[in-house]
């Protein structure tokens, strides 16, 4: 990265790296937390063993046990195997728990006391397993604030909080937006296999200008999106979302995953036009067509006659 934010930051992880620290991430949703920490795995003495990332947001509280440590068969209804978790998997490397402001509170105890001693027992197990990890977490807000509140537990907010390091927004490391552009592209261009827009100047300064509240992520989704419905074109300001176009701060929160909308020009027939939006929205959400659909805020069936339609 370019910008003196970006830089500075990384001045500081080539320092804290090398060392086996626990190292807590700050940063907005979407400010790209997780790439700093494969960073610092990358960095680190470690870099040649397993990085296992963890979504503490996204699994449900009553399986977390199981995929933190794992668990034998038998262990409840549906362990037909022995499967082994997260801790067990970055044995000798790095673990990365994102959003750990969401770990349940009595996973927080159990976790505190793997810190202490590194050892641990899968769930429906009594043997004690040894795991030398490096723990790396992230947060989008400052975990005190759930100290405060009792949803999170002092005593493993005091453990974790050995280096703290705050990764700024996009909107404060703007001299980023562009070799950004320039590595998305490349990277979405080869995984559509479609040929790459090209964003003329003006583009570029309306992108560049863009307060993007959804940080890197949004900045992804946009181009995404370019790279589909613009495959091979020139893009020009009126080719952005509404939003960029009026250099709006408005929209989505930093924590909202919905997306910036395009305004589609209909200078090419309306099947056409349409085909493409769906087949960008099922692309964002992965082929799934109920998220999909609650995204373009259409009915689940009016999606399913679309693509029997289009594929007939």
């Amino acid at each position: 990265m370019v910008s003196r934010p970006m830089r500075d930051l990384q001045r500081v992880l080539r320092t804290v790296a090398e060392k086996d620290v626990f190292i807590c991430l700050i940063g907005e949703s979407g400010s790209g937390k997780d790439v700093i920490a494969r960073y610092i795995h990358e960095l680190s003495p470690r870099r040649s063993m397993p990085f296992a990332p963890i979504n503490c947001a996204a699994i449900p509280e009553a399986l977390f046990e199981s995929e933190l440590f794992g668990h034998e068969r038998g262990a409840f209804t549906g362990a037909n195997q022995l499967m082994r978790g997260k801790i067990e998997a970055a044995s000798g490397g790095s673990l990365f728990l994102d959003e750990i402001g969401e770990l349940p509170l009595g996973m927080q105890a159990k976790f505190l006391r793997f810190l202490e001693n590194r050892r641990f027992s899968r769930v429906g197990g009594t043997k004690k397993i040894d795991a030398d990890v490096r723990p790396i977490c992230a947060t989008h807000h400052p975990l005190d604030e759930e100290v405060r509140r009792g949803t999170f537990r002092a005593d493993l907010f005091y453990r974790i909080q050995v280096i703290t390091l705050t990764v700024p927004p996009l909107r404060d490391r703007r001299a980023d937006i562009a070799p950004l552009i320039d590595q998305f592209l490349a990277e979405l261009g080869a995984r559509h296999r479609t040929e790459l827009p090209r964003i003329n100047r003006a583009a570029t300064a309306a992108l560049r200008g863009y307060h993007w509240p959804g940080n890197i992520r949004e900045l992804r989704n946009v181009l995404e999106q370019l790279c589909l419905m613009r495959a091979g074109k020139v893009v020009r300001p009126s080719d952005l979302p509404r939003a960029i176009q009026s250099g709006s701060t408005g929209g989505p929160a930093a924590n909202d995953s919905a997306p910036t909308t395009f305004e589609v020009s209909l200078d090419q027939p309306l099947d056409e036009t349409i085909d493409r939006i769906l087949e960008a929205t099922l692309v964002l959400e992965k082929g799934n067509r109920m998220r999909a659909a609650r995204r373009l805020r259409i009915g689940l069936r009016t999606i399913q006659r679309r693509l029997k339609s289009s594929s007939s």
